[in-house]
């Protein structure tokens, strides 16, 4: 039986949210930085979730 290769999307939910925290400090607000990070890094991880689901049915 052939297992099928998932993509990790949780490396973007992370990179999003740490990336956008050190955005965040840059501009002197870092909990702004968190929650817009925090939403792309949901977004790109949904989206990687759902073209994975659409390859493997």
């Amino acid at each position: 039986m052939r297992t099928r290769s998932t993509r990790a999307g949780g490396f973007f939910l992370t990179f999003f949210i740490l990336g956008g925290l050190v955005a965040g400090v840059v501009i002197g607000n870092p909990m702004q930085g968190v929650l817009i990070g925090t939403a792309a890094g949901v977004a790109l991880a949904l989206l990687s979730w759902l073209i994975d689901r659409r390859r493997a049915g």
